[in-house]
């Protein structure tokens, strides 16, 4: 009995460690080095390279090392087993953090005042008026977002692919409720998960339908929003400015006219990190659960992508 770590271009010691404490009967193998891949019964994925677990013939279950699994998704050749997710409190915690803080620079007219310490240049102004925000995606993390800022006193609306039920929070769903979701809100929040039919969701034909002056705030996945068009919208005006944690590639590249536009502020993908002591201990009674018979927690429905 194995359970193969298929994570590229991480250092996975630490996780190998602690896995082996939580499970000291079984072994625990960092991908390629496998020893006999006919006994890894659990593998560990994150951006897993196309192929590489159909040599693996005895698996039962897939366990994504984040709380997407779009990337794990987009194998082709990734065998039909149960995929269960990281689903950790303190992630959600970070995630509130980081975009309380995000709508606070807004408001405060830091990205205003850091421009123009650049030209050298003083003129006092008043606060935003941040008021209205609308998420886009009603996951747990969508969810989470949405009440902490109706909490914080802001009118919040949501929208999703099916309709949800949230106290206080007006929810839309659907294409044809998309303009009604987002017309008014100063601020739009992305926390949809990355599926064929969200990828490309932010195009053109919806970002004018935010706001004149709304920005944009997107802590989801890079693909969702189509990078030309946010450019386009920034340039003309429409959009005021855009908060950007996901990329396309990541690190996004040197030449991407993203770095160097002033209206985007840009983090290095860290809104939300998964806990390594959480992700542990998820991982490891998924793996009691799979050999007991018993369904994983968290799973994902791989037909819809979440």
């Amino acid at each position: 009995m194995s359970i193969a770590l298929v994570i590229p271009d991480r250092k996975l010691d630490q996780l190998q460690q602690k896995l082996q404490q939580q499970l000291p009967d079984v072994l625990i193998e960092i991908w390629p080095d496998i020893a006999d891949p006919a006994v890894v019964e659990m593998a560990v994925v994150w951006r897993q390279p196309a192929g590489c677990l159909v040599n693996m013939p005895n698996l039962k279950a897939l366990q994504s090392f984040g709380a997407g699994v779009d990337n794990i998704l987009a194998d082709a050749t990734l065998p039909d087993l149960p995929l269960a997710r990281i689903v950790d409190p303190m992630l959600t915690q970070s995630m509130l953090q980081y975009l309380q803080g995000v709508v606070q620079h807004y408001q405060l007219r830091l990205d205003e005042f850091s421009a123009q310490q650049r030209k050298q240049h003083w003129k006092p102004r008043s606060p935003r008026k941040i008021q209205r925000l609308c998420i886009l995606g009603l996951g747990e993390l969508g969810q989470a977002a949405a009440c902490h800022f109706l909490q914080l006193g802001f009118v919040v609306d949501g929208w999703s692919a099916s309709l949800k039920t949230l106290p206080g929070i007006q929810c839309f769903a659907g294409d044809e409720q998309f303009f009604a979701a987002v017309s008014q809100a100063d601020v739009v929040i992305c926390l949809l998960p990355l599926t064929p039919q969200t990828e490309n969701l932010l195009n053109q034909q919806r970002l004018s339908q935010l706001k004149s002056g709304a920005i944009l705030v997107n802590v989801a996945r890079g693909a969702i929003v189509d990078d030309l068009a946010l450019l386009q919208s920034l340039d003309s005006g429409q959009l005021a400015a855009a908060c950007l944690d996901v990329f396309r590639v990541e690190p996004l590249p040197s030449e991407h006219p993203f770095w160097q536009h002033p209206a985007i502020l840009m983090t290095p993908h860290i809104s939300a990190v998964t806990n390594a002591d959480t992700a542990v201990a998820q991982i490891a009674e998924n793996y009691r659960r799979s050999q007991a018979g018993l369904p994983l927690l968290n799973l994902v429905c791989q037909q819809r992508g979440y």
